[in-house]
């Protein structure tokens, strides 16, 4: 649904001052990245304008690259492509989700050169295990919406980077994470808000089969495991009544344990901690509700608030969200409008800012490299 809100929204904006020529000021020229240690931040981009985006902040340098992708491969004229919906870090290659554009790119982790285009129609999510790639993938187009039918996940071997295996699961799945050789599927079923989806698909890695479901709430969408093996699962509500929460999961039983009594938009899993921030919209006050607070993962109970110095004052859309596990520095992405550059904030392990960088149309999602 948030890709469809956007598409309508820019089909519409498109018109008007958007019709006007875009300056590209990305460098013709091939240039040449050798990164060690830092963050990848992966731009969603509205869709429909090409303009998924990849930077890195060298952590060594201290320098925000912006846009590096386009920039070390320069030859390939359409850049990224349209939407970047997820991304993973798995050994020395990077996989992205280009959802509208139906690939995952893969590219050199350390060069940020393309190393190949894998087709997939409307993927969505990524996870990785055993030298093996996860991908949700709606199986359909984006205009087929409430006619659509159940999505699927494939696997893809990270050698020969080809696809090997798929497996149909619910309608519209979204996040995913391995944990005790099962792979966890969110089930959203987001074209159709009368009659959302509420599963959560279990998929034996070993047959890749799928061998339950489990029952959670509606719409769900981000999903990770924890060390401990537990799974964490939010649902997005249906925008109105029924709230964006998280819930967690037993993997020894497959069977839901509890719900946090926090809203949850968007979470990061580090050493013991849950971090977390919500955006809801209040009807009443006619702006949107944000919380930014982390959990112990043994309590649950009492949210404590990881920002300290009233940064969150200027932060206008949370969209992305990450914990370094060394330094335990947090990092918050803001797509403020959606339609222009957004901001990382980067904070201490105290919650005080450090620093702050420009980046591309709507800074979502984020992975380390080179940390451990």
């Amino acid at each position: 649904m948030r890709n469809i809100r956007r598409y309508l929204f820019f089909t519409l904006v498109s018109l008007g001052i958007f019709v006007a020529c875009r300056k590209d000021t990305v460098p013709s020229t091939e240039e040449t990245f050798h990164f060690s240690r830092g963050m990848y931040l992966l731009n969603e981009g509205n869709m429909s304008m090409n303009k998924a985006s990849l930077d890195f902040y060298d952590f060594t340098t201290g320098i925000y690259e912006r846009d590096v992708y386009k920039r070390a491969n320069p030859s390939l004229v359409l850049g990224l492509g349209d939407v970047g919906n997820d991304l993973k870090l798995y050994g020395s290659k990077l996989y992205i989700v280009v959802n509208a554009s139906n690939k995952i790119e893969v590219v050199d982790a350390y060069t940020a050169k393309r190393i190949k285009s894998i087709d997939l129609v409307n993927c969505r999510n990524i996870a990785s295990a055993n030298g093996k790639i996860y991908v949700s993938s709606y199986d359909a187009p984006v205009s087929l919406g409430v006619n659509s039918p159940n999505g699927k996940v494939v696997e893809i071997d990270t050698l020969s980077l080809n696809i090997e295996r798929e497996v149909s699961v619910g309608r519209q799945p979204e996040g995913l994470a391995v944990s005790n050789d099962k792979l966890y599927v969110a089930n959203s079923g987001g074209y159709n808000p009368n009659a959302y989806e509420r599963t959560l698909s279990v998929i034996d890695l070993a047959l890749f089969k799928e061998v339950k479901r489990i029952d959670v709430a509606i719409n769900l969408h981000r999903v990770k495991a924890a060390e401990d093996g537990k799974i964490y699962v939010t649902s997005r509500g249906d925008y109105k009544a029924n709230h964006a929460s998280l819930f967690i999961i037993e993997t020894d039983t497959d069977s839901l344990m509890r719900q946090l009594a926090s809203p949850v938009s968007n979470f990061w899993l580090d050493d013991g901690k849950i971090y977390t921030y919500s955006t809801e919209w209040d009807s009443n006050g006619q702006k949107n509700t944000m919380l930014f607070n982390s959990f112990l993962l043994t309590d649950l109970t009492t949210g404590f608030p990881y920002i300290h110095d009233g940064t969150e004052s200027r932060i206008t859309m949370p969209y992305g969200i990450a914990v370094d596990p060394n330094t335990k520095r947090i990092y918050l992405a803001d797509a403020k409008n959606y339609v222009s550059p957004g901001t990382l904030y980067e904070f201490d392990a105290t919650g005080n800012l450090i620093n702050s960088f420009e980046t591309g149309d709507i800074p979502a999602h984020m992975c380390f490299l080179g940390l451990n």
